[in-house]
């Protein structure tokens, strides 16, 4: 059986500590290496080749959203878990424009970490459940203070499947090999996606679908 190797990067050896003894207690995972802050993340990423790499974001000489940009763009067959103490939007989208695969609050990564590595080790986005449930009860609020009525019933059926397996991680190719179409048909369903939503990148798509709960 391959195991999945993983990288921890996080500023507190404590915290280390214990997320190490928490992942190695599943049989098919395997932690390869430590880094204490985003530079030595970034170096031993190049290093040890890891499948997942889980970094904090408050980390000292280069911060973990930095070090998910730079690991992410070097290194694309890496997938990133973001852990921050901060729930609002802002990060959560830095994050996902950084290229991290999941966004995992600390208070929960013990009950959610193992659940986020297979999830981005199988090419999936991860939320934490907290945070997926908030972004879903903030779209319904603002749903009925705007008194306007749910974009998502302006898209397709086909529509609605490419915007989740896109949202699932998946790329235009691979989205196109799943539902038997061309490359070129599945960007041009993502254009008018955007365009009916009124959003702009692939992390907003993303977190629009954690919204509508058409991922978690």
């Amino acid at each position: 059986m391959r195991k999945i190797r993983i990288l921890l990067a996080d500023d507190h050896t404590v915290m280390r500590s214990g997320l190490r003894v928490l992942l190695e207690r599943q049989e098919d995972f395997q932690v390869v290496g430590e880094a204490a802050d985003g530079h030595e993340a970034v170096e031993q990423a190049g290093k040890l080749s890891p499948d997942v790499a889980v970094v904090d974001v408050a980390m000292p000489r280069l911060n973990g959203l930095d070090a998910t940009q730079q690991i992410t763009a070097k290194y694309p067959a890496i997938a990133v878990v973001v852990l921050s103490m901060h729930s609002d939007e802002g990060y959560i989208v830095r994050a996902l424009k950084a290229g991290a695969r999941g966004y995992l609050l600390k208070d929960s990564a013990e009950a959610d970490l193992i659940s986020a590595i297979r999830a981005v080790h199988d090419g999936k986005a991860f939320f934490s459940p907290v945070i997926s449930k908030m972004l879903a009860e903030d779209f319904v609020r603002q749903i009925r203070e705007r008194g306007v009525s749910d974009s998502y019933e302006l898209l397709t059926m086909r529509e609605r499947e490419v915007l989740q397996l896109l949202a699932e991680g998946k790329s235009n190719k691979e989205t196109a090999g799943v539902l038997h179409l061309s490359p070129y048909t599945v960007e041009t369903h993502r254009a008018n996606i955007l365009e009916k939503l009124r959003l702009h990148s692939t992390p907003e798509l993303i977190l629009y679908a954690v919204r509508k709960g058409v991922i978690s």
